[in-house]
Order: structure tokens, then sequence, then C-alpha cells
């Protein structure tokens, strides 16, 4: 076969390949994605304010950690000072000891000196004496020691005092971190969603938060009567009304700003009965009551892990510091999902005299 032809042969079996060869597949379109519904929404944005103030509780926690450390640090620092400057003083008076001592020497025992002298009884005086010098020289020695260990011993708390405090700083600073990252997380979530769905979202969160509400009110849970506050209580709970308003800040404790444990650690302050910084603790803590006993000023504690606490102030309602953009406000007691309630004024047993319905990881929307 011809060159020529050889080339045409080729050319045709191309042509007809390309004509043979299976079309490519028609793209299909990937579906678009379905819209998220509100209940789910709801879901996410309280699953990442619930961690953001877990994290915030736990950076409250080790802030109180490092108050009490560098406290501590101070007040070894002062007494090292105090001991040197007496360790000083000591040192001093053993040194004019040993130049007495000295200049004192002599080769003629006591006994010796006793029979050569004119007068024994004058010599016996003179004993007496220098037995008497003997034993404050003794003393000045043995308070020289004794301070002495007592320097070395603070000098070693505090070094450990310092390592400690570093630790801590380091950590909170980690945790500082992770609030501020869990926080991002919500700031995405809302800047995603679009005006019509944040309208839908507050009003979703608000149905749910009233037929909690309605549900504990008409379960009896709350009791009957509506109880008066003791004269503290009344008084934390003034200054809580007082702070209406104001903004939520993670990790503050007013005046301007406040979380949730902020807020009600610095209302029984306030009434003269501090209490402890974090909702973790003042559930830990306190003397808990059964919610049919609540009365104004007790605190009501919320979640599974105790993270969040607001201050009752009667009828089914509290004053909270509710979460980052908000405002301390009124809201009903069932805003959140129930753990139970403690009274930082009561004088029963610490042990536990009730509690409320437990909570759920699943809990009914509710407005936070």
């Amino acid at each position: 076969m011809s060159g020529r032809l050889l080339r045409l042969a080729c050319t045709a079996a191309v042509a007809v390949g390309t004509v043979l060869a299976p079309l490519p597949a028609a793209a299909v379109p990937e579906p678009e994605p379905r819209e998220r519904s509100v209940a789910d929404l709801v879901t996410d944005l309280q699953r990442l304010y619930r961690e953001a103030e877990e994290a915030t509780e736990t950076y409250n926690a080790t802030e109180e950690k490092l108050k009490e450390k560098r406290a501590e640090v101070t007040r070894l620092d002062t007494q090292l000072s105090q001991t040197r400057l007496s360790l000083h003083d000591s040192r001093g008076a053993a040194g004019r000891l040993a130049r007495q001592q000295y200049q004192n020497t002599t080769s003629i025992s006591p006994y010796v000196r006793l029979l050569l002298a004119r007068d024994p009884q004058h010599a016996l005086d003179q004993g007496h004496v220098i037995g008497q010098l003997a034993r404050e020289r003794a003393v000045t020695v043995g308070r020289l020691t004794g301070t002495e260990h007592r320097a070395d011993e603070l000098a070693r708390r505090a070094r450990k005092a310092l390592d400690d405090q570093l630790t801590l700083a380091a950590r909170q600073k980690q945790q500082r971190d992770d609030v501020q990252e869990k926080l991002a997380d919500v700031e995405a979530l809302l800047a995603s969603l679009t005006a019509e769905q944040l309208t839908r979202l507050a009003e979703f969160e608000e149905k749910g938060v009233e037929k909690a509400q309605q549900e504990l009110t008409t379960s009896g849970a709350l009791g009957e009567e509506d109880r008066k506050p003791t004269r503290k209580g009344e008084t934390a709970l003034r200054y809580a009304r007082r702070q209406l308003g104001k903004p939520y800040e993670w990790g503050a404790e007013g005046p301007k700003t406040y979380d949730c444990s902020g807020l009600t650690s610095e209302a029984w302050a306030h009434a003269g009965i501090p209490i402890p910084r974090t909702s973790q603790e003042q559930w830990a803590r306190l003397p808990r009551i059964p919610l049919e006993e609540l009365r104004p000023g007790d605190l009501v504690i919320y979640f599974p892990k105790a993270t969040h606490v607001a201050l009752y102030m009667g009828r089914g309602k509290v004053i909270e510091a509710p979460r980052t953009g908000e405002r301390i406000k009124i809201s009903p007691i069932a805003a959140h999902p129930l753990l139970g309630a403690v009274r930082p004024d009561s004088h029963a047993p610490q042990e536990a005299r009730g509690t409320a319905r437990p909570a759920t990881d699943d809990p009914a929307p509710a407005r936070r």
C-alpha cells in the first residue's frame, strides 16, 4: 500500500473511532442544599451558647484560683521579708556573742577560779551571772537556727506558689482562647442567617419558653405559696434589679457588665454573704432546696453541668445575665432546662433536701 493510501486509511480509522466513541454522560446537577429548619438552627445555636458558657465558667473557676494564688504569693513574700530581717538581727546578735566569748576566753576552769577566789560567795554569784548569760546565748543561737530554717521553708513555699501562679496564668490564657473560639462559632452561625431566619428563630425560642413555663406552672412544681424573701435575700434581689439592662460579658462581675454567675455572686456579696464565683461551685457548695420551697433571692441552676444560674424574684420569674449579645433581664424560670435551686442564706445542712426535675441533653427549645 502506497504511503498516500496508508495515510488515508489512518485518517478514516480515526474518524470512525471518533464517531463510534460513546458520548460523555451529561453532567447531573447537584441537588441544592436543603434549607435548615428553625428547630435545627435553635438546637445548634443553643448548643454553641451552652458550650461557650461552660467554657466561661471554667475560665471563671481558674480566675478564682489565680486570685487566691496571687494572694498567697504576696503573703509568703511578706513573711519571707520579715523573716529575713529577723534573721539579720539574729545573726548580728550571734556575732556579738561570738566576740564576747572570744574576749572572755580563759584556760582556767570555773572550778579552779572558785577555789582561788578571795570571796567564794562572790565567785558563785558571778558564776550564776555567767550561767544566765550562757543560757541567753543558747537561746540566741537557737533563735538564729530556727529563723534560718523558717526562712528556707518560706522561700521554698514562695517559689512553689509562684510556679503555681504561672501555671494557672498559662491555663487561663488557653481557656480564654477557648471561650473566644466558641463565641466566634456563635457569631459565624448568626452571620449566616437572614433577617427572616433570625425573626423566625426568636419566635420559635419564645414559643418554646412559653410552653416550658406553662408545663412547669401547671405541674405544681413551684408550689402554690408565694413566699417572702429574707432580709439578706431582699438585699441581693434589690442589687440584681439595679443591674437590669446592663450588658452581658463573659468573665465579668460588674459593675458595668456581668456574666451569669458574676451577677449572682456580686448580688449576694452585697447582701453580706460571700458565695462561690461560678455556677458549678454555687450548685456544689450551697444548700439545695426543692423548687416548691423557692423564695425570692434563691439561686436557680440550669443545664446538666450547672453552667447557668439566675436569681429567683418570685411568681415564676428570675433575673439573669443571659448570654453574649443580650442584657440583664427578667425571664421566666423555665427559660432554660432546670437542674435545681440553692439558698445562700440557708441554715439547713449541706446535704441536698430536694432537687428539680432533672434536665436532659435534648431539652425543649428555650430562650437563653
